[in-house]
């Protein structure tokens, strides 16, 4: 019988996975477009459950799974018994049969967790209030692509210690790379963050200083709407502008996970720049999620 593994969080692979995983995303990246491509998902099926809107994460999931040879079936959580109150465990032991993967995009961890249990098919964390792994990946791609030592940088985040921050630390922990964090007081992240090339600051110019990439995103994710306010103001200070670009390294990038709020957690001219990566992150998640379910159901 195949033996079942997921891909719910970074720490649950090893330094060489990831880098083989990077490895082969920009494999596939470089493979297509083309008829000729490798079609690994072949006669596969992956059901998308989605419990938050998405552009990037959906488009991206669904074009990469057509352009492996594969269908997805979206599945909005309120559309299915799911939202009105199934047992996890039900839903994941019957889509399982019906599907060779899950991609879930959902608010609590905790759902992945328990479908993952259940499930007799791989489960993709498309992103969870906690973590945001396939982003991460991507990010990586991303600067690799720009020849930073990924193994070796620095990498800067500037702004709330959300699932995205969360999935740096995971990254850094394995990896090994340099990360400081500046987050406000009361906001600080998920995750534990006690290694020795881990720091959090309350100040965003520590973090920056000599970074080779840095990285942001909203104050207020969704269901957070109604505390926007309370964060504008606890986040004073924290917003990427060029002034504070200043203080990375010379040769440095600037990443954003979108949507952007422009002019909160960062400024139009920043996101323009020739050093701001935004869009090639949001190429890449494509690549990384074709490389991972690849992965997944090559086992």
């Amino acid at each position: 019988m195949r033996t079942k593994r997921d891909f719910l969080d970074l720490a649950d692979y090893s330094a060489a996975e990831i880098l083989s995983l990077i490895e082969r995303s920009a494999e596939l990246k470089n493979g297509f477009p083309g008829p000729a491509g490798p079609k690994p998902l072949a006669g596969r099926v992956v059901g998308m459950i989605f419990e938050k809107p998405s552009t990037r994460t959906r488009v991206s999931f669904e074009v990469g799974i057509h352009q492996l040879g594969g269908q997805a079936i979206f599945l909005n959580a309120k559309d299915i018994q799911l939202g009105r109150g199934e047992p996890i465990k039900d839903t994941a032991r019957v889509l399982s049969r019906y599907v060779d993967a899950i991609v879930i995009r959902t608010f609590g961890h905790h759902l992945l967790e328990e479908f993952a249990e259940w499930s007799t098919a791989p489960i993709v964390n498309g992103l969870s209030d906690l973590l945001h792994p396939c982003q991460i990946l991507g990010d990586l791609l991303t600067v690799k692509e720009k020849g930073i030592d990924i193994l070796n940088m620095k990498a800067a985040w500037i702004g709330d210690g959300n699932n995205v921050a969360n999935s740096w630390i995971t990254a850094a922990n394995v990896l090994g790379f340099q990360l400081v964090l500046a987050c406000p007081e009361g906001y600080d992240p998920g995750v534990p963050y006690d290694a020795v090339n881990i720091k959090l600051t309350r100040n965003p110019e520590e973090a920056i200083k000599d970074a080779d990439v840095v990285s942001t995103d909203v104050w207020a994710s969704m269901g957070q709407e109604d505390e926007a306010d309370v964060r504008s103001k606890a986040f004073d200070g924290y917003r990427v502008d060029r002034r504070l670009m200043r203080l990375a390294k010379d040769k440095s990038y600037c990443l954003h996970c979108l949507p952007a709020h422009r002019g909160e957690e960062i400024t139009d001219d920043v996101i323009e720049a020739d050093y701001s990566l935004v869009w090639d992150q949001a190429e890449n998640r494509l690549h990384v999620q074709k490389a991972v379910l690849e992965m997944l159901l090559k086992i």
